[in-house]
């Protein structure tokens, strides 16, 4: 590992150490899930499984879990948005898994990540979706959402749960029901964050709020996941994320987030919204409160809102 991610993971497990740990009232979390190349080396060693986002993960999982001890988890993920509702996982003992990439070798296909669900859990968001105005209804492993990178449809968790889960959790993580839930197909910040604020209730029910995503996300520019490689705009528009995120008044920070996406180098980071946006979700989960940056490091920032 080189010198400067020593020094990076360092500051990580420092600011894992130092998160408030009260049970009772757990900050919702924004993390940065990489992409299915964190499962086999492909030749990018800032997103393989030996790279910085990987180690990052592996500390992450167990310290959360270790300071929290949840009774669940919700996750919202870039790789799942509907339209008009929310839908909300309920997948009973054994949660399937959408292979919901393209263009991979075999071995991709057959990752593996054991987990359960909980109808309660699922059930207790739908209601908090409701009680907020936003209509909401559970979808069974009877009900495809999508396709998957086999052509076949079906119901299941998508890799920007799964590939990040296998290395937070283990393989096989059967300890705490888990449960996704949808972000909003506008990927619009405002109704995102919106998503965030309604689920808001769960924190301080010993449920623990996910929600991954990229800071930088252009596959039509590789040489932007890397800090040694990526552009003048791309590196200010990452800094002009922290910067926004680190504001100390909540109304202030909200304000600045939002208006990322006036940025001039935001479409150069994402041609399309939809790996930032979960940004809003942990955000509005966390509104009114303060932010910990976990990993300041380019292109994948995390930060636990309401810390």
């Amino acid at each position: 590992m080189s010198t400067s991610n020593t020094t990076a993971e360092g500051s990580w497990k420092k600011a894992l150490a130092n998160l408030p740990g009260s049970p009772e009232h757990i900050p919702a979390f924004f993390f940065s899930h990489g992409s299915p190349s964190l499962a086999f080396d492909m030749g990018i060693p800032w997103m393989g499984p030996n790279g910085p986002l990987a180690k990052f993960l592996a500390d992450f999982g167990p310290a959360i879990l270790k300071k929290y001890n949840p009774k669940a988890i919700v996750v919202f993920s870039a790789h799942w948005e509907t339209a008009k509702e929310r839908l909300v996982t309920d997948y009973g003992d054994e949660n399937p898994l959408l292979y919901d990439y393209y263009g991979f070798p075999k071995t991709f296909y057959d990752v593996e990540f054991k987990s359960k669900g909980d109808s309660t859990i699922s059930q207790r968001v739908v209601q908090l979706f409701k009680e907020a105005g936003l209509p909401a209804r559970t979808t069974s492993k009877l009900e495809s959402r999508g396709q998957d990178g086999r052509g076949f449809k079906g119901p299941g968790f998508d890799h920007g749960v799964f590939i990040p889960f296998r290395i937070m959790f283990g393989e096989t993580f059967l300890d705490v029901p888990i449960i996704e839930a949808s972000i909003d197909h506008t990927l619009s910040p405002e109704d995102n964050w919106k998503i965030g604020s309604a689920v808001k209730k769960l924190r301080d029910e010993g449920v623990l709020v996910l929600s991954g995503g990229l800071p930088i996300h252009n596959l039509r520019d590789f040489s932007g996941f890397s800090p040694d490689t990526a552009s003048d705009l791309l590196r200010s528009f990452d800094k002009g994320m922290h910067e926004a995120v680190s504001q100390d008044k909540p109304e202030e920070r909200k304000k600045a987030m939002i208006n990322l996406v006036n940025h001039p180098g935001f479409r150069a980071a994402h041609p399309r919204e939809d790996h930032f946006v979960p940004l809003y979700v942990a955000a509005g989960a966390g509104e009114g409160e303060g932010v910990t940056t976990l990993v300041e490091e380019y292109a994948f920032g995390s930060f636990a809102f309401g810390s």
